[in-house]
């Protein structure tokens, strides 16, 4: 069965009629004379600007926002996770729906009771509640179509009504009602809270977002002439309201409005209007956004379905809203949620600002509205979303925003996959233009610094160890690149190089590292590595570690020392890893450095036994500093000295002082480091010409050792506490 092209509804029908039907609420008649009445003239029509300035601001960063995607169904809910992620947006849809849904019963019940009051008549509300909604659901499942058309009989009757209060006689303010005359314990900002829900509704009107013909169009001219009618006739009605009547009439009389009409029953089909109005403007939304929600994999894929329907109305959608909003009639009244509803609706006005605010910020190439809108206004907006929700309630807004990180959390546990793009990468990506160019600027201190590591890997899966020694020194906040060096010629492509990259960033993921993928096409393996090293970051954040393996052939040893001696030139550190494939890592207890005493050498070697104890996994090991005496020097001198600069450090470890009669250097880290789970030696730089000949002295002195860190440390460190 095909389905005919939904996209059906103009500026007028689409946009306009059911904005300004959901800003015409009850409150238009029930409580502006109240607002005039406490506040004074003057005031109620400040509060209505500041009101209506936060509908207008919501109503341009939608304008702009959907004026620069293809907008489908959904309204807000397309918007929002179209620009910031389908996270951000299931964690605004969801509650959303369930508001929109629960709305329906609001403002069914609302109509009873106004029935009930201007009328004098008693009857069930459940009961006649369910009636009133069933006709609602079937104009709903009906269609779209259907719905615009009663629309436009109760935009008729609430116009009338309007007019009939407008038309009275008498348009000359009494003095009395200029000034404010608060009731007790209420004050401007109190009357405001009570008012602006009044003015609220500017996104119902998106709510036929997917069924539009042209919503890049219809969105921005329907919301702003909403906005600017609703403005227009609040403000008549507040200056009529304040010629009608004394400011205590206006407090307390509800029927002030009727009572002063031209022909008071008009009015009173105005105010049932106003609330049935709201009620099937929701039950038209609420099923759309479902829908969405079901087509994006947030709510289960039936509640998209149609039923048939030829022109995709979300039937499924509709039922699931009748079934939520009977419940809600069932219960008989609705002011526990009332204000945690108007939260969401408000949360959704601010999302929708920060949304526009965020994308004008960060100036992504590809946000290019056909509605431009400063990001100031958006600001503004978003500012003042926020102060108009805690104004209304602090605590129901605390519940809707924990509520809706809640929300978020969870659907980002879920790990949903998303087929668009969003505003996030581009976050981060000015934030990080921001970091880099402020941190250009900086002279980079000793004490700032930090291991950025290239851990030449290869496969990482092959070289685990590598992997894992890298992930424990991140811990200090370091940058970790694996790197997969490739012996390919450059002037073609590598049939496997994007499979390589693919693979070490799915080992990154599965192994949960913060971590980065390179693979690299060079003639030669060994020519590239000082190469890759000088290119490898961008301005002062650089790459200024090298880690790799110790090799298991006399070339590849000596090959890594020739690049060792590169990249001290190069002013690289240089960590290479002897693992010990029998013992590994051992318990992670026992943590040997052998102090050398000369140069910054030492600093790095126990910088980097500061960090790995910073892991859970060697957080109980035992640093063990061990120093062989050198001729003339006196045994408790030295260990005074290295006691006072590890107090310096605020590092804490046990000192050994080694008498140089017991044997060679060689023999001497063999006896004392054989059973140690990692021992941290320095490592020499070899003359050029010597590679072998120092490749060989490296094998015999690690031979009766485990797992070995060799460090050659060229930057300055500032791990000693410096006097003064």
């Amino acid at each position: 069965m095909s389905v005919e092209r939904v996209r059906r509804f103009g500026t007028f029908e689409g946009v306009f009629l059911p904005t300004i039907l959901s800003i015409f609420g009850v409150i238009l008649f029930l409580r502006t004379g109240w607002a005039v009445g406490n506040a004074g003239l003057l005031n109620a029509l400040l509060i209505l600007i500041v009101s209506e300035f936060i509908s207008l601001t919501t109503a341009l960063s939608l304008s702009a926002v959907s004026t620069n995607i293809e907008v489908g169904t959904g309204g807000v809910y397309y918007i929002v996770s179209r620009s910031l992620g389908i996270d951000a947006g299931g964690a605004i849809g969801i509650p959303l729906y369930f508001s929109q849904a629960i709305s329906v019963s609001f403002y069914i019940l609302g109509f009873l009771e106004s029935v009930q009051i201007l009328r004098g008549v008693t009857f069930d509300f459940r009961l006649y509640g369910t009636l009133v909604l069933l006709l609602f659901a079937f104009i709903a499942y009906k269609g779209a179509d259907f719905a615009v058309r009663f629309q436009y009989l109760i935009f008729a009757f609430l116009l009338f009504g309007i007019l009939s209060f407008l038309l009275a006689p008498g348009w000359a303010p009494r003095s009395v009602n200029l000034t404010p005359h608060y009731i007790r314990g209420y004050n401007f900002w109190k009357v405001f809270a009570v008012f602006f829900p009044a003015v609220t509704g500017i996104t119902a009107g998106i709510g036929l977002s997917g069924e539009l013909r042209d919503p890049g169009r219809s969105i921005p001219r329907g919301s702003l002439l909403a906005v600017a009618v609703s403005t227009l006739v609040y403000a008549l009605v507040m200056f009529k309201s304040a010629s009608v009547a004394p400011f205590d009439l206006l407090r307390g009389n509800v029927g002030i409005f009727i009572e002063s009409a031209r022909i008071p029953f008009l009015v009173v089909l105005g105010v049932w209007a106003a609330t049935v109005s709201s009620a099937l403007t929701f039950i038209i939304g609420a099923p759309r956004t479902l829908k969405a929600l079901a087509d994006d994999g947030i709510a289960p894929s039936f509640l998209a379905s149609t039923m048939g329907s030829k022109r995709d109305e979300p039937r499924a959608g509709v039922i699931v809203t009748f079934l939520i909003a009977e419940a809600f009639i069932l219960l008989g009244s609705l002011n526990s949620v009332a204000v945690v509803i108007t939260m969401f609706f408000l949360v959704t006005y601010g999302v929708s600002n920060y949304s526009a605010t965020i994308q004008a910020l960060i100036r992504n190439p590809s946000f290019r509205p056909r509605f431009r809108v400063h990001w100031l206004f958006s600001l503004a907006g978003f500012i003042g979303t926020l102060f108009a929700m805690f104004l209304i309630s602090f605590y129901a807004s605390i519940i809707a925003l924990v509520l809706i990180s809640l929300i978020y959390l969870l659907l980002k546990r879920r790990g949903l996959h998303q087929t668009w793009g969003d505003v996030r990468a581009g976050i981060w990506m000015s934030l990080a233009r921001f970091s880099l160019l402020r941190l250009e600027e900086e002279e980079i201190d000793p004490i700032n610094w930090r291991p950025n590591l290239m851990v030449f890997t290869g496969n990482p899966e092959t070289r685990l160890h590598l992997a894992r020694m890298a992930g424990w020194l991140s811990r200090g906040n370091g940058i970790i690149t694996f790197f997969n060096v490739i012996e390919h010629s450059c002037d073609t492509p590598h049939p496997a190089r994007e499979k390589e990259l693919a693979r070490i960033r799915e080992f990154i993921r599965n192994n949960n590292l913060d971590a980065f993928a390179e693979v690299e096409l060079v003639r030669d393996i060994w020519e590239a590595i000082p190469c890759i090293a000088q290119a490898h970051g961008i301005g002062q954040l650089y790459s200024n570690v090298a880690l790799f393996g110790w090799g298991d052939s006399s070339e590849g040893e000596v090959n890594l020392l020739k690049a060792v001696r590169r990249l001290v030139w190069l002013n690289r550190d240089v960590l290479i890893l002897r693992y010990d494939v029998e013992r590994g890592f051992g318990e992670k207890e026992k943590i040997d450095v052998w102090w050398g005493g000369k140069g910054g050498n030492i600093q790095l070697m126990l910088l980097l036994t500061y960090i790995l104890k910073l892991n859970d996994e060697w957080k109980s090991a035992e640093p063990r500093i061990l120093k062989v005496l050198s001729p003339g020097e006196d045994r408790k001198r030295v260990h005074a000295e290295i006691r006072e600069k590890l107090y310096r450090a605020r590092f804490e470890a046990k000192i050994e002082i080694i008498d140089p009669g017991e044997g060679l250097i060689k023999d001497l880290i063999g006896r004392y480091s054989s059973e140690t789970d990692l021992v941290i030696l320095g490592l020499p730089v070899p003359p050029e010409g010597t590679e072998k000949a120092v490749a060989s002295r490296i094998k015999n002195l690690l031979a009766p050792l485990g797992t070995v860190l060799l460090v050659r440390s060229v930057t300055q460190k500032e791990f000693f506490l410096q006097e003064g």
